[in-house]
C-alpha cells in the first residue's frame, strides 16, 4: 500500500539525491536576512528543517543572516495566524511547514489552509520511521506486531502531532498494511518530537512514529533503535534501518517540507526566495546538511508547489475518510 504518490519529479530527485555539483560561495547575499518561523517546539522535524536550511543558505553566502523562532500552539495554527495577522511586517519571515498543514486544515484543527499564505517552495522530503527505546525487547516490526496482537492495549505508539495528525496517520497506515485495524491503534500525542521522545524513554509509549531524519539523530546518539522506515529501499544516511517493505509491510511514505511567506508578499521578494532555494541545491553546504539528515531533494516552487499541494490535499482527504479520521 502506498500513502500517496508524489510527483515524478520527487521520485527522480530521490534517485539522484547523492549527486550534487559543488558551487562556489556566493559573492554577496541575494537575501540579506531571513527569519524562520517554526510552528512547533525545539527538537522536531520543522525545527531541524529550518535550522539546517538556514545553516546551508548562510554558509553558501546566499543569505546574509538567519534567525529562528519557535511558536508552538494550535497544532501549528498559532504560527499561521501570526503570519496572516502580521503580513505587512513579515516580508523577511518564512514559515516552515509540511504535510500536517494539509491534514490539520482538513480536520479543522485550524481554520486556515495553505491558500491563505504565499507559497514559496517545497524543498525536501523526509521518510517516516517507527523507533523503540534502545533498551526495548522489540527489535523489529515483527516483534512490535507480535506484542500488539498479544495485547493491543499495552502497545501505545506516540508521535509529535495531534490525533489524526501525520505521525498518527503513518502509524495507522503501517498497521493497516500489516493486516491490523488502523482505527484500533492506541496513539498518544505529544507537542513536537522532543516531548514524544521523553514519552518513549519513560515507557509511556512502546514505539514512536517520527521523521526519519529525527530517528537517525536519536539512533546515532544511542537512544533508540529504528525498527522500520517508510522508504522504498534502505537510505544511505543510516543503512542499518530496515524498510517496512523488506519486513513484509507494503507501505511507503515521504513527507515533504517547505516554506511559506505571509499573504501579499511582493513578487520581487518571492522571486528572490525562489532563487536562493533553487541555487541552494548546487552548494556543498546544502549537500552536507542534506546527507547528514537523510533528506530527499525536492524543489517545487510557486505554481508547481500549489498544484502539488492541491493533489496531496485530495489524496490525503480520501485516505483519511477511508481510515475514519474524517
Amino acid at each position: 500500500m502506498s500513502f500517496f504518490s508524489l510527483t515524478r519529479r520527487v521520485a527522480l530527485a530521490a534517485a539522484a539525491a547523492g549527486i550534487v555539483a559543488s558551487a562556489p560561495v556566493a559573492a554577496e547575499p541575494i537575501v540579506d536576512n531571513i527569519h524562520f518561523l517554526v510552528p512547533g517546539g525545539a527538537g522536531g522535524g520543522w525545527d531541524g528543517t529550518a535550522r539546517g536550511t538556514g545553516e546551508a543558505l548562510t554558509k553558501a553566502g546566499l543569505v546574509g543572516t538567519a534567525s529562528y523562532e519557535n511558536m508552538s500552539g494550535g497544532g501549528g495554527g498559532k504560527a499561521i495566524g501570526y503570519m496572516i495577522e502580521n503580513a505587512e511586517s513579515s516580508h523577511d519571515t518564512l514559515m516552515v511547514n509540511s504535510t500536517p498543514i494539509i491534514i490539520r486544515s482538513l480536520t479543522g484543527v485550524f481554520p486556515q489552509n495553505f491558500r491563505d499564505l504565499t507559497l514559496v517552495a517545497g524543498t525536501i522530503g523526509d521518510y517516516a520511521a517507527l523507533v523503540v527505546n534502545s533498551d526495548s525487547k522489540i527489535n523489529s516490526m515483527k516483534d512490535l506486531l507480535d506484542a500488539y496482537k498479544a495485547d493491543p492495549s499495552k502497545v501505545a505508539i506516540g508521535g509529535g502531532s495531534v490525533p489524526g495528525g501525520m505521525d498518527h496517520l503513518v502509524a495507522a497506515m503501517v498497521m493497516e498494511a500489516a493486516g491490523e485495524d488502523p482505527v484500533a491503534v492506541k496513539y498518544i500525542p505529544y507537542d513536537a518530537g522532543g516531548k514524544a521522545m521523553a514519552g518513549l524513554l519513560s515507557g509511556e509509549i512502546q514505539a514512536l512514529s517520527t521523521g526519519f531524519s529525527e530517528a537517525v539523530a536519536l539512533a546515532e546518539a544511542g537512544e533508540v533503535k529504528i525498527i522500520g522506515v517508510t522508504a522504498p529501499e534502505r537510505v544511505a544516511a543510516y543503512k542499518d534501518a530496515p524498510t517496512m517493505k523488506e519486513q513484509g509491510i507494503d507501505v511507503t511514505f515521504v513527507n515533504w517540507r517547505g516554506f511559506f511567506g505571509p499573504p501579499g508578499l511582493p513578487k520581487e521578494k518571492l522571486a528572490k526566495y525562489e532563487d536562493i532555494f533553487a541555487k541552494m541545491y548546487d552548494t556543498e553546504a546544502w549537500e552536507e546538511v542534506r546527507a547528514r539528515n537523510g533528506w530527499v531533494n525536492i524543489f517545487n516552487p510557486g505554481d508547481d508547489f500549489k498544484t502539488f499541494l492541491e493533489d496531496q490535499e485530495k489524496a490525503i482527504g480520501d485516505l483519511m475518510k477511508k481510515l475514519g479520521f474524517l
